[in-house]
């Protein structure tokens, strides 16, 4: 069956109504928002940096420490004092080796050292104050004279003092054995003096 020339009439009059309309909301700038997808999250995982190459240890160039007269037959814990017992071995004219040696027996490389009787620090030296301060002599406090225990702590001080201290005594003695002697406790004889010894000539280059 034909469509009626009616229903033709009123479709090209229907388009013709929707066509003005489209014109005008153009006209106004009036505009019909679309449907606009969804965009998928994205599941792509970043790219790992690449890691940095570390070049072995063994070519990892090491700090210059200096000239360093201490045998390294000494232990980490002395040899790791190595520049400050150079310095002031050359300063006061000792063996670098015999202050390592006495380092040894009195500290084993310790900076916080401290004795029963209030000796401190490396080589053990006896402070004014604290338990050092209790030993009387004839004219007072036998240590009156000496650094704080806060000086003593500090490594290079302590080694500077103690190496100046054994010095000054093998100046006075004439002997390194007699001078080690009054280096180390009262009233134990060459005990002492033996010990730095031995350690000197076990551990000497």
């Amino acid at each position: 069956m034909g469509i009626g020339p009616s229903l033709v009439i009123r479709g090209a009059v229907l388009g013709s109504i929707l066509v003005s309309l489209f014109g005008f909301f153009i006209t106004a700038g009036i505009s019909f928002p679309l449907p606009v997808r969804a965009q998928a999250q994205s599941t792509q995982i970043p790219p790992t940096p690449e890691p940095i190459e570390q070049p072995p240890a063994a070519e990892i160039p090491q700090a210059n420490p200096g000239p360093c007269a201490v045998s390294n037959q000494f232990p980490p814990a002395i040899f790791q004092w190595c520049d400050l017992i150079t310095t002031y071995a050359n300063t006061y004219g000792l063996p670098a080796d015999l202050i390592a040696a006495l380092i040894l027996q009195e500290s084993a490389g310790n900076p916080s050292a401290y004795s029963r009787s209030g000796a401190v620090g490396l080589m053990q030296v006896m402070p004014r104050d604290g338990l050092a301060a209790g030993f009387m002599c004839v004219n007072g406090p036998c240590f009156a004279s000496r650094p704080s225990s806060d000086e003593l702590f500090n490594p290079e001080f302590n080694i500077k003092y103690g190496t100046r201290m054994l010095a000054g005594l093998l100046q006075r003695n004439g002997d390194m054995r007699e001078a080690l002697k009054k280096y180390g406790p009262m009233d134990v004889g060459y005990s002492y003096a033996d010990k730095v010894l031995s350690l000197y000539e076990h551990h000497r280059q």
